[in-house]
């Protein structure tokens, strides 16, 4: 547990009025130990802290309480001495100050005579006094001048994860699902509802309204319209799933990012292998793991379906094949926008075993059929027009040349290959969000993002002549490139 001693002291030089009064303060941060309840007891019954202002005296046995300290250890005694004496030395010997004459009051004057004051030390001043009090204060100036620029984008940048944590937290609580349904609720009603404590859960509701995702009035706390349309685990466009996957694998992976870079490779790919099945194994091991990812790819598809099926025309086509489809989000969003089009998902048993409870309904689900399979050792579906759709990142190059040439020999002449994939930019500031998932790709899969001239030299490598790019949103890259015809 975290204390805080806070000591404000003003001081005025001989115990009499000097024109300059200094005030400061001074703060002490404590760290207690976690301590037993018979401990704590024990204490109280000594009598120490029954006349100590924090209730414990740092300098007896309480300090049996405090693990640590940062800051002034007399501060919490009672008196920041430190402080104190260097304030004294500002008042009697100020930088530049010889021959300051100072007046002396027998008494503490009224607050209006304060510009009278002044005026009666003029005449000293004038002697070399208001040289120095010049000097002094073109001192000033020279330091406010010479600050560097206050660091608000970093200091962000340093405690984003906070906040990131802080979003997860709430959704793993269902606090948004308990607000669309509810609200508004008082903070102890929803610690009531979630079992949590009514001052963690009031802290916790204050940080959401701060990033924007709750509500706040004197009736209580409810959904932002961002919250209502992305944050509800069972919404149309819901990212529930995508959190969920944030915090329960990709936070972990990056515990280990000091290692991963030293090593230049993943504990996970080396641990498990590079095929198909270790990637998925890896990243989320047991059933409960699979849906959760399934439910994050699902997620992120439903928000980029619509680009990627309208970025390019895909008329003349009447046959697809997915990919690493999973649950089609993205194969009925084709279907949809082409009527004449079937589209097959192609993805790993333990995927396909699961993907039921995400189809929609409609005539266009009659469109869309799921194979089983291992893209990298079965016979690929026939098709016109093969599609991948944030695959090729989980693979390093040697394995994006062997999946690729699979295809390529799949592929009919005329035949093509959709691509969408988050490309990186020349400009290494426009590219983060690339860089960003390519480095999770590090700890994840060996993979990484590639930049669209380095993607279009690995498809022309495999045949794949024709490259034609659209650039949907803020990152996303479509490509479709096309095998020529015989």
């Amino acid at each position: 547990m975290r204390g805080r001693a806070l000591t404000g002291r003003a001081v005025v030089a001989d115990g009499q009025l000097d024109v300059e009064i200094s005030q400061f303060h001074e703060e002490t941060v404590v760290m207690f130990s976690q301590l037993s309840e018979e401990l704590l007891w024990e204490y109280i019954h000594s009598g120490e802290p029954m006349d100590k202002a924090g209730g414990y005296g740092i300098q007896a046995l309480g300090g049996m309480l405090v693990e640590s300290i940062h800051g002034d250890f007399l501060n919490v005694v009672g008196f920041p001495l430190n402080h104190f004496c260097k304030k004294l030395a500002e008042l009697y010997f100020p930088p530049g100050a010889v021959g300051l004459q100072r007046v002396k009051h027998d008494s503490i004057p009224a607050v209006d005579t304060f510009e009278n004051l002044s005026e009666e030390e003029g005449a000293g001043l004038d002697r070399g006094g208001a040289q120095a009090r010049g000097t002094q204060d073109a001192g000033h100036d020279r330091t406010a001048e010479s600050l560097p620029p206050f660091p608000t984008g970093l200091l962000e940048l340093i405690a984003g994860f906070q906040a990131s944590k802080a979003l997860f937290t709430a959704c793993k609580l269902k606090v948004f699902d308990l607000l669309q349904h509810e609200a508004p609720l008082q903070a102890v009603d929803i610690a009531s509802k979630i079992d949590t404590s009514e001052h963690g859960t009031g802290r916790l509701l204050d940080v959401c309204v701060a990033l924007g995702l709750l509500e706040k009035t004197e009736r209580g706390y409810s959904n932002s319209d961002l919250a209502a349309l992305y944050l509800l685990s069972d919404g149309e466009f819901s990212l529930h799933g995508f959190i969920e996957l944030n915090d329960e694998h990709t936070w972990a992976a990056f515990t280990h990012l000091e290692s991963d870079v030293r090593e230049g490779s993943s504990r996970g790919h080396r641990a498990v292998g590079d095929e198909a099945e270790g990637l998925l194994q890896d990243s989320c091991p047991g059933r409960d793991a699979r849906l959760c990812f399934m439910r994050a790819k699902h997620g992120l598809a439903k928000l980029t379906a619509h680009q990627v099926a309208t970025a390019l025309d895909l008329s003349r086509f009447t046959s697809a094949c997915h990919l690493g489809g999973c649950t089609g989000a993205l194969a009925h969003k084709l279907a949809r926008e082409y009527p004449r089009l079937t589209v097959t998902v192609f993805d790993l048993p333990e995927v396909i075993e699961h993907v039921t409870c995400f189809q929609p309904s409609g005539p266009q689900t009659e469109q869309v059929s799921f194979v089983p399979g291992d893209f990298f050792k079965d016979s690929l579906p026939e098709a016109d027009l093969y599609v991948l759709s944030g695959i090729l990142h989980d693979w390093p190059d040697e394995k994006v040349h062997r999946l690729l040439s699979r295809i390529s020999g799949s592929c009919k002449p005329g035949g093509g290959l959709l691509v969408a994939e988050v490309a990186l930019d020349e400009d290494p500031r426009a590219a983060r969000p690339g860089l960003l998932r390519s480095l999770s790709r590090l700890l994840q899969t060996q993979g990484g993002e590639r930049s669209l001239t380095k993607s279009r030299q690995l498809l022309q490598l495999h045949g794949f002549t024709d490259v034609q790019v659209a650039r949907t949103g803020d990152v996303l890259h479509v490509v479709l490139a096309t095998r020529p015809a015989t």
